[in-house]
Order: structure tokens, then sequence, then C-alpha cells
């Protein structure tokens, strides 16, 4: 596997694990609590910051096991791992957009901050997860 494809593997399992903490911290207040009263900003940090932590943490890791099960191989970008970041950048940079899209128009209509946010976040994630995707899929079956 590619250095750059572990590193993929690993922001995609670091997002998924962040919004499935998120959603169990969230989630439970949207039953009990007014969508006004809703704690959800330290939750969104705390999830966002350990995402990345965790994503840096399992990329060091996984870097170091294939190291050394392999110390042969070659650990670094090459022309073709530059292209498909590129092509997983403009998949994903969709998906931002429509998330940004939708926190302006709820902020046209003057939504609760929580959708905003939460509608910003959902963008952020699709955005990583889906482009995360786009570029596992160019490495397993080439890109146009």
């Amino acid at each position: 596997m590619a250095y750059m494809e572990r590193t993929i593997w690993a922001q995609l399992i670091a997002s998924v694990i962040g919004l499935v903490v998120y959603l169990a911290l969230i989630v439970p207040q949207l039953i009990t609590t007014p969508v006004g009263e809703i704690a959800w900003v330290w939750p969104m940090v705390g999830t966002i910051a350990g995402g990345i932590v965790l994503s840096i943490v399992l990329s060091i890791a996984w870097g170091i096991v294939a190291r050394m099960r392999d110390p042969e191989l070659e650990h670094t970008a090459d022309q073709r791992d530059r292209e498909i970041e590129r092509f997983g950048e403009r998949v994903g940079q969709g998906f931002l957009a429509i998330g940004a899209i939708g926190a302006l128009i709820l902020a046209m209509v003057e939504a609760p901050w929580f959708w905003i946010g939460n509608a910003l976040f959902l963008g952020f994630f699709l955005s990583a997860v889906l482009g995360g995707m786009a570029r596992l899929g160019a490495y397993r079956r080439g890109f146009q």
C-alpha cells in the first residue's frame, strides 16, 4: 500500500469515528432538549480536534509498521500520488461547497445556529470522506 493511501485510510477512519462520537453526544440532546439550548459547540470542536489528532497518530503508527515490514519500500509521494490528491480535493470541494451553500441558506432564513453549524460540519465531513473515497478509488482502479 502506498504511503499516501495509508494516510487516506487513516483520515477516513478518523473522520468516521469523529462523526460517530459527535452524533453520540448530540442526538440524545436532540431528543430531550430544544435546539436553541443544545450544547453542540464544544462537542464539535472536540471531535474535530480529536479527529485530526487520531488521523495523525494512525498515519504515524501505520507508517512505522509499514517501514518495519518492508524497509525497502518507498515511503514518499510521487507524481501519481500528487495527481490523485488533486483529484480527491476536487471531488471533496464540491461537497464542502454544498455544505457552505446549505449553511448560507439557513443563515438567510435565520435558522438556529445549531443547524447552521451542523450544515457546515456535515459539509466538511462529506468533503473528507467522499474525497478520500475518490482518492482510494483512483488508487485501486486508476482515474481518467
